[in-house]
């Protein structure tokens, strides 16, 4: 073999060699939950699954708001960096088949467009509302807490087409270090509100789920409508959140639907694994955040799938 034949097969083992180290001390550092830039992670993540639309013509069904481009439409944040701890006028447009914004919504749910922020390790949420400043543009406040790679999702339904959630990774610069998922748990508490789960995610079928609240001991039986409803849940998969936005069986007003306690909602899940439930309901003119991680087992061979007792349960997921 040659001089330069050599000296080429040598640099390309060393390239292999190295390669194979560093992503030996990538995934060591993931599992250790070390400290890591956002920019780091956020390259992680953002690189392989995240943004990428499942090939055309594969038929394979994506979950929402794994994709920043869906059917022709694509959410487009003006900045994907903000410094956490700082309030943010955060701008972002949907642009459309035609490559132009889109200024033609559905209202669902009372809104033309939901807007949810949530840490990739589940650790904060937020539902935002924003608001429409002119040719498509939406301005809505943001404050990320504090350093660490987020999650930015837009649910919506353009005039004339189908419901779509869409999601695009956010960066606050900094060092962090990433949260492991709370323990699953069938209450969760906030500002005195005990809420209590009942019910179990069964991956590939619709899944009753009763969320029940009490506040000192009694059951609150005059939760207040929100957004159209007297709860409103998002599902999110630990690990890639995947998006379900999942509305409870029945409305106000409908004649057979309580204020309460009970809240129940139908809900289903693409896969087993880990999820976390975030239940927004409103009570004494104050909407508070329970949350919950739920573990979704193996679907029992033949099993029912449950349903609403009577009448349509109104489930929507995207």
């Amino acid at each position: 073999m040659n001089t330069p034949a050599r000296l080429g097969t040598y640099l390309l083992g060393i390239a292999v060699v190295f390669g194979t180290a560093l992503g030996a001390g990538q995934a060591a550092g993931a599992a250790g939950l070390r400290p890591e830039t956002a920019e780091a992670h956020d390259a992680a993540h953002t690189t392989t699954t995240t943004q990428t639309p499942a090939p055309a013509g594969s038929g394979a069904s994506v979950p929402g708001g794994l994709q920043v481009s869906q059917n022709g439409y694509t959410l487009t944040p003006e900045t994907t960096t903000v410094e956490p701890g700082r309030a943010t006028d955060f701008r972002f447009t949907v642009t459309g088949p035609d490559g132009g914004p889109v200024t033609g919504y559905q209202v669902k749910h009372d809104k033309k467009l939901h807007f949810i922020v949530v840490s990739r390790d589940l650790a904060d949420f937020q539902h935002l509302h924003p608001q429409e400043a002119g040719n498509g543009v939406w301005s809505v406040r943001l404050t990320l807490p504090e350093a660490g790679v987020y999650r930015a999702f837009a649910d919506f339904a353009p005039e004339g087409g189908e419901g779509l959630t869409l999601g695009a990774d956010l960066r606050a610069p900094g060092d962090y270090t990433p949260k492991a998922l709370p323990r699953a748990s069938r209450t969760a508490t906030v500002d005195g509100y005990t809420v209590t789960l009942d019910g179990d995610l069964v991956p590939g079928r619709s899944s009753r789920l009763t969320l029940s609240v009490a506040k000192d001991g009694r059951p609150v039986t005059d939760l207040q409508p929100y957004l159209g409803a007297y709860g409103h849940l998002v599902a999110l998969r630990g690990g890639d959140l995947a998006y379900l936005h999942v509305h409870p069986d029945g409305e106000p007003g409908d004649g057979r639907t309580a204020p309460g306690p009970g809240i129940t909602f139908y809900a289903e899940v693409p896969s087993s694994g880990d999820y976390r439930l975030f239940l927004d309901f409103q009570h004494a003119g104050v909407v508070r955040t329970a949350d919950f991680t739920v573990r979704a087992g193996q679907a029992a061979p033949g099993a029912a799938t449950p349903g609403p007792e009577s009448g349509p349960h109104g489930e929507h997921t995207h």
